[in-house]
């Protein structure tokens, strides 16, 4: 990836799509979570096929369900996962030989839990958790220790899913149970956080009404229209706020997750998924290299290219992925230096549960500056070997 290349792209060309939809394995990943939560079995049934027909494997669609006993119990997912299994074995009786997929990553087994979940939680919400406990946490510290050690922690910190298909599985359950209004409206606010859109909650609520019920699918869009009521006015003041943060030089100008100023959040074609840019090198002519800051949102991620003049990779926060062409996937975490030879292939981007911040350092740019290939696809992103 070149930083001189992205400047030129998000300067000229780039334009956010507000137009973007659910894929179609999202689509069924929030109708196994409606009729999962929901105890509609045969409904869940069909669902469960149509989500192996568009490519989810098995091990996706176990971590939907599983990921629901945190929102609607144990019997609503116990009760998907045996429906599951049973769809299962009547597929393979029919011949079809779905695909397993990757497992999950191991949890790492050092540091403090507690503190793991905690930064799940901000990174989601995009909010500090410092200072002292408020609300349910104050008044019961046990549920908040259950909630950031196990839920964010523990379930969210596995990597088969993102982040984006964890809240669609999450909103989807919230609104099809209903009564949940308030769990729903920090859901829904999470996943605009996290770069979903309008559009798409849009798109899951139209599914809720389609197969759940008018009712929910109502309430639903109420919470919505509030919460991009109030995100309208805070919005403006965070766009207020960075303009003179990115005049104030020092340490003001730093952000709460990093060295360097993150810059503004990017969409283009040579990338999967949300960036963030800040340029800090650009003489090229004194010094033939630039130097930038940049993030990744969890599971966004380049796709192929190479460098005639080769690059080289500070890893600075976050858990990330980096593979050559022909080679297996490399974990890259904070610490990490990658040189990327000139002209080979690669790419490299955030983990599915974890931002990526790197400073990405691009030398020799007057043999050019990047070649950009294909997309990573999600079999390639999700290949460990």
């Amino acid at each position: 990836m070149s930083i001189t290349s992205v400047c030129h792209q998000i300067n000229g060309q780039e334009k956010i799509d507000e137009t973007a939809m659910l894929s179609k394995k999202q689509e069924s990943i929030a109708l196994i979570a409606a009729f999962t939560a929901k105890g509609e079995l045969d409904q869940l049934q069909q669902a469960l096929n149509k989500g192996l027909d568009v490519g989810l494997t098995i091990n996706e669609i176990k971590e939907v369900l599983v990921q629901l006993y945190a929102y609607c119990g144990f019997p609503r997912s116990l009760r998907g996962i045996n429906t599951f299994m049973a769809v299962l074995e009547e597929r393979k009786t029919k011949g079809i030989n779905d695909q397993a997929g990757r497992n999950a990553s191991p949890l790492p087994k050092d540091g403090n839990k507690y503190e793991r979940g905690k930064k799940v939680i901000e990174t989601l919400t995009g909010s500090s958790l410092d200072g002292p406990p408020t609300g349910y946490s104050a008044f019961s510290p046990e549920i908040d220790v259950f909630l950031k050690e196990h839920l964010f922690a523990d379930i969210f910190g596995r990597d088969i899913l993102n982040y984006t298909d964890r809240e669609i599985t999450t909103i989807s359950a919230l609104a099809s149970m209903g009564g949940v209004e308030p769990m729903l409206q920090s859901h829904m606010s999470i996943g605009l956080n996290i770069g979903m859109k309008e559009s798409q909650l849009r798109q899951i609520l139209n599914l809720i009404e389609s197969h759940v019920g008018k009712v929910e699918a109502e309430a639903g869009r109420e919470v919505l229209s509030k919460i991009l009521s109030t995100n309208t006015n805070s919005e403006r003041r965070e766009q207020q706020a960075n303009v003179q943060q990115q005049k104030t030089p020092g340490p003001a100008a730093q952000t709460n997750n990093g060295i360097f100023v993150k810059g503004n959040r990017r969409l283009n074609e040579n990338f999967t998924g949300y960036t963030w840019l800040e340029m800090l090198v650009t003489d090229t002519e004194t010094f033939n290299t630039t130097v930038g800051n940049v993030t990744f949102e969890p599971g966004a991620r380049t796709n192929w290219h190479k460098h005639p003049g080769g690059q080289i990779l500070l890893v600075t926060q976050g858990t990330g992925y980096y593979q050559e062409k022909g080679k297996p996937i490399q974990v890259i975490k904070k610490g990490d230096v990658v040189t990327l030879s000139p002209g080979g292939e690669h790419w490299h981007g955030a983990s599915p549960g974890s931002e990526l911040t790197h400073i990405a350092i691009s030398t020799n740019v007057e043999k050019g500056v990047v070649a950009w290939l294909g997309k990573v696809t999600d079999e390639e992103y999700y290949n460990f070997k």
